[in-house]
């Protein structure tokens, strides 16, 4: 990619294609940069995978969310892959994803959003551009959006045919999701529906079934009074998110709307920025000021203040509500240290974020036998971590970010099952970072509402109270 062309904020012209005069980092080198740009233009002129009033009504909702009258639920795979465009992955990552949020909405007292890492999850950034196994080095695997996993010269090639590949299992994946609501696979009313075979094995199953019940009472009572909420089907919604990584890709399908001010990234809802593309002269930053999706960051606990209210103010100069969201990942042993700073700064700038936090990224470790993992412990700590600090400086925690599935997985240890380190091999089977498995997921949930509601009490504008709402 070309160099950055003097200060980024020369002037205030963007395009879709404004990015290619900064430095882009964790890109692929592609070998025929003809192919790359005519994949593009095909990806281009295909129909759009989300809509610009969807974008519109999430960022709404994140708008709520920054007042304190929603919570975010941010999940999803690691990284997706082609071979998992298949009808039971679909709906077991659907079905834990709202699980997941009846339990969050009945705990918390609040709508919650429900956003998936899913249809557009196909690339992942690398700590390294070459990877060396037994002598051979090969480049890195950056994602089923770019090259294949295995381990070989023709897999390991950056092919940018797999960009329209990721463009037709994304709308296959939300095709699907799609059919499955209008069909009543969202109906609030019938959460038993959503349940996954693992629960009756769970040592948490009678936790978890008495809180069902206690949902399945509530809209009962609800039918009881109001009378017409039973003759409706009460649907939950979703939106999709996804790492805006590959900006070849990106730029394909970033269009213009009729009736519509500015540019929307139609592949997804919320794209989000990751630590590795957050240099305020980057190309990342620049593709993502133009949009008018909204737009999530992470911050990590190497991110200065100072730093962290110079991207804010490039992404969210006019101050739009739900527009920006920082997800923090700082790890259990540095988040004591690190947030609280960054917290203060952004409040006594008067800026208004939504803040969330991802207790996965941060925790990640090796074996001594050399697997990638993480523990639920440490994942626990730094969620209840993050409540506490975020009471304690007059800031509002409003959402959260995992990495999981609805997959029988052994990836992450710990968890009530006490998942130790022989037990990942039998069922460990992500190919990038470890995941959080259907049972951990839900633990999680269970245990965030707890933490909610014991955590120090935001007093001010922050702390607006929920609206009176009839859905979860």
């Amino acid at each position: 990619m070309n160099s950055p062309q003097g200060s980024m904020r020369e002037n205030g012209s963007w395009t879709p294609a404004s990015w290619r005069l900064r430095e882009a980092q964790q890109q692929p080198c592609y070998d025929d940069r003809a192919q790359l740009e005519n994949v593009a233009r095909r990806i281009g002129k295909l129909p759009p995978l989300v809509t610009s009033g969807e974008i519109q009504e999430l960022k709404r909702a994140l708008a709520d969310a920054q007042e304190g009258r929603r919570f975010l639920l941010h999940g999803g795979d690691c990284a997706e892959s082609f071979g998992d465009c298949d009808a039971d992955t679909i709906v077991n990552r659907l079905k834990v994803l709202f699980q997941m949020s009846l339990i969050l909405g009945h705990g918390l007292k609040q709508p919650v959003i429900r956003v998936g890492r899913f249809a557009g999850q196909y690339a992942k950034p690398r700590s390294s551009d070459r990877e060396t196994v037994g002598g051979e080095t090969l480049p890195s695997f950056r994602g089923d959006i770019v090259n294949a996993a295995a381990f070989d010269a023709a897999a390991r090639r950056p092919d940018p045919e797999r960009m329209f590949q990721a463009y037709a299992f994304s709308a296959l994946t939300l095709n699907f999701t799609r059919a499955l609501f209008e069909g009543g696979f969202g109906d609030l009313r019938h959460p038993e529906y959503w349940q996954l075979d693992w629960i009756d094995q769970s040592p948490r199953a009678i936790e978890y079934r008495r809180e069902v019940e206690e949902i399945a009472n509530s809209w009962r009572f609800l039918h009881t009074l109001g009378g017409q909420v039973g003759t409706e089907r009460v649907s939950a919604g979703f939106y999709t998110s996804h790492e805006a990584l590959l900006l070849p890709f990106e730029e394909a399908v970033t269009r213009r709307v009729p009736h519509r001010r500015g540019w929307f990234n139609l592949s997804t809802h919320l794209p989000w920025i990751g630590m590795r593309t957050s240099d305020i002269d980057g190309a990342h930053i620049e593709y993502f000021r133009g949009l008018q999706n909204p737009v999530a960051m992470k911050v990590g606990p190497s991110t200065r203040p100072a730093d962290l209210l110079r991207l804010i103010e490039v992404l969210n100069p006019h101050e739009e509500p739900g527009r920006m969201t920082l997800i923090t990942r700082m790890g259990c042993k540095h988040i004591a240290e690190a947030l609280p700073p960054l917290l203060a700064a952004v409040r006594r700038a008067g800026r208004h974020v939504l803040w969330v936090v991802d207790p996965m990224h941060g925790n990640t470790e090796t074996t001594p036998t050399g697997i990638k993992t993480r523990h639920f412990d440490n994942i626990r700590s730094e969620l209840e971590a993050a409540f506490q600090i975020h009471g304690a400086e007059g800031t509002r925690l409003g959402g959260v970010h995992l990495e999981m599935t609805g997959e029988d997985v052994t990836e992450c240890l710990g968890g009530a099952r006490s998942l130790q380190e022989q037990d990942l091999s039998r069922a460990y089977k992500t190919t990038v970072d470890p995941r959080l498995n259907y049972e951990q997921a839900m633990e999680l949930a269970m245990l965030i509402t707890k933490v909610a509601r014991a955590a120090p009490k935001v007093t001010g504008r922050a702390a607006a109270g929920p609206r009176p709402v009839a859905v979860i």
